[in-house]
């Protein structure tokens, strides 16, 4: 049996940080598979990706909780899919069981490490697959939950490679080297190792600016030790941003950097390999799968903002070496971390579910 239609349960849809699901979703669309989205909860947030009204995913999407059962009914999916294994994970396994057929769901990082369901065993048993993003997940999902291997699959989430790509404009050769971080302001991001390393390369005496994109809760303390720090001509917060604007940042950067002290599997750093941008990186988690050491990037350890900053130096200081990574991020990501790649791993697994 081939997957024609498909039902998602998730959190929140559209959620400005949760580009992956959206993502996955237009791609699905487009390869002609029918979709229905039973989100949670509404948005509380009005700015929203572009391409989610392009691809007419709004129109798909159902926020009456108590009518889920009714709103399958009427739509009659082969299969029911979740992102995360928190309440999205049981709301599917509940709805699936009432509707008799099968349901898979895949796991990012916070749901499976900090927030982890206690009966995620229960929950993955249940389910006919488990999807995870990265290799190091998928370990501590073994490790942690007896999850049996046979019964996972990672998939990393991809990106648009079409349009996130190289614009071929060289950067301005009088223009400071520009350092990026894609990230919400949350404290597991641990932006204030960012703003530690840019003081030490501050001292240090090399000229570059850093652009922090996202916002969140600790936006206010950032601000606070940005001015402590004095790093007010060097650092600017932007905010939250569409995809169209990280992808304008991207392609203005000349370092992506990302400081977490826990991750999945990041899809910035994807977006900014995409466009050729060399990475600099905590080596937490799924990192370390998406940047390639010495090749696509450099990695640090957690929490180090002298090695951080010595990291950004060594490829301020050598453009060309940097280029050269950024070239070999971006075949990396066509080959690996593409959002047709991602898809076609999708499809495969659900229609083997089917069978």
């Amino acid at each position: 049996m081939t997957l024609r239609r498909i039902a998602y349960v998730v959190n929140v849809f559209p959620k400005l940080s949760e580009t992956f699901i959206a993502s996955e979703l237009a791609e699905l669309r487009r390869r002609g598979v029918a979709l229905c989205v039973l989100s949670l909860r509404r948005p509380g947030e009005s700015l929203r990706h572009d391409f989610i009204a392009q691809a007419g995913l709004d129109e798909l999407t159902s926020y009456d909780t108590d009518a889920f059962t009714e709103t399958l009914r009427r739509f009659r999916p082969q299969l029911l899919h979740a992102h995360f294994a928190t309440e999205p994970a049981a709301a599917a396994r509940d709805l699936a069981a009432a509707l008799k057929v099968p349901f898979t769901f895949t796991t990012h990082g916070y749901d499976i490490r900090r927030k982890a369901p206690p009966d995620f065993a229960a929950r993955a048993t249940a389910a006919r697959a488990v999807v995870t993003v990265s290799q190091a997940n998928a370990r501590h999902i073994l490790d942690t939950f007896g999850v049996p291997a046979q019964h996972l699959r990672v998939i990393p989430c991809g990106v648009d490679t079409d349009r996130f790509r190289p614009n071929g404009t060289p950067q301005d050769p009088g223009a400071n080297p520009l350092v990026v971080c894609v990230a919400r302001h949350a404290a597991v991001k641990n932006l204030d190792l960012l703003l530690d390393a840019c003081s030490v390369l501050h001292r240090r005496g090399v000229a570059f600016r850093c652009v922090s994109v996202g916002d969140g809760p600790c936006r206010p303390g950032l601000e606070a030790r940005r001015a402590q720090l004095g790093l007010r001509e060097i650092v600017q917060f932007v905010g939250a941003a569409d995809q169209s604007q990280v992808l304008a940042w991207w392609r203005r950067a000349s370092i992506a950097t990302l400081t977490s002290e826990s991750e999945g599997m990041p899809v910035s750093l994807m977006e900014a390999a995409a466009c050729g941008v060399p990475a600099v990186a905590t080596a937490v988690g799924g990192v370390p799968e998406v940047i390639e050491q010495n090749v696509t990037g450099l990695l640090t350890p957690p929490g180090d903002a002298e090695r951080l900053a010595s990291a950004w130096q060594e490829l301020i200081q050598n453009p060309a070496r940097a280029q050269d990574m950024g070239k070999a991020a971006r075949r990396r990501a066509e080959e690996r971390f593409s959002l047709s790649r991602q898809v076609d791993s999708l499809l495969k697994l659900w229609d083997e579910v089917l069978r």
